[in-house]
């Protein structure tokens, strides 16, 4: 005699939700390859939208905030237009940036420990306070957001570490509030926003001295020191064994070959 079998709806709707699950994890997983596709094929400029915030609520870092103009990012589309073209990328290996209006809070801190769940968690409620605040109206939609944390140099001597995450297309940016640091500000930018787009970091942890041979910008110079030039990913121009110094502006720096291949300027 062959058994009565009973329905279950509780194993019918866990099967369902599983499936449901499995369907928004698979979406994701296409959304993201789709995106780093898009974003790396350089076919068109990189749309990126940078969102200033005043980090120290302090007077000066609001006039600083006020003043800004979309001009002020211009070198790094530059920059980008014309070691693009250096490393032979036909059309428009460039990045168009334009300025959002000032996003008031700011965004959660990163972990203080390096663990892989708490780095997880992190980037996900970062990927979910992007979402909160970059709705720049009226403004094209971007590839790349770029939240860029403002501080008064006379109150503020030292800033945090800036970030990019590729997955997300985020970058946060500490930055000085003065017209002095400008330059180097848009070197730290544009460093960010190659983060977001593949590029790795070409420095050594430790002494924060850029890594021969990825991290020179110009690995076969004769005589290999002082170099000229800063790689953008190792952030400072090598003098000497043991000191580099930091860009005033991105006249100062070139993209090397490890970062060119991991952007897809080269392959």
């Amino acid at each position: 005699m062959r058994p009565f079998l009973f329905f279950r709806p509780d194993l019918v709707f866990r099967a369902l939700r599983i499936a449901l699950l499995l369907f928004i994890l698979a979406n994701v997983a296409i959304g993201a390859w789709l995106t780093r596709a898009r974003t790396t094929s350089w076919q068109r400029p990189l749309r990126v939208m940078v969102f200033p915030i005043n980090a120290d609520g302090s007077e000066e870092t609001a006039k600083y905030v006020a003043g800004l103009k979309r001009e002020t990012f211009q070198p790094i589309g530059d920059f980008l237009r014309d070691e693009a073209k250096r490393w032979g990328v036909a059309g428009s290996g460039a990045a168009d940036l334009y300025l959002a209006p000032q996003v008031h809070g700011v965004p959660p801190p990163p972990p203080s420990s390096g663990s892989v769940p708490q780095i997880m968690l992190w980037s996900l409620q970062m990927r979910f306070w992007a979402w909160r605040h970059a709705d720049p109206a009226g403004q094209p939609n971007p590839d790349v957001r770029l939240f860029v944390l403002y501080y008064d140099p006379a109150k503020v001597q030292r800033v945090a570490h800036s970030l990019g995450l590729q997955k997300g297309l985020i970058g946060v940016v500490h930055a000085f509030a003065s017209e002095d640091q400008a330059g180097s500000n848009n070197v730290i930018l544009a460093h960010e926003l190659l983060h977001t787009v593949g590029a790795t970091d070409k420095y050594q942890p430790g002494s924060n001295q850029p890594a021969f041979p990825d991290g020179y910008a110009e690995p076969d110079r004769v005589p290999r020191l002082p170099q000229e030039f800063a790689e953008i990913m190792a952030g400072r121009i090598p003098l000497s064994e043991r000191d580099a110094e930091i860009p005033r502006g991105l006249n100062q720096v070139l993209v090397g070959g490890k970062t060119a291949r991991e952007i897809h300027w080269l392959r």
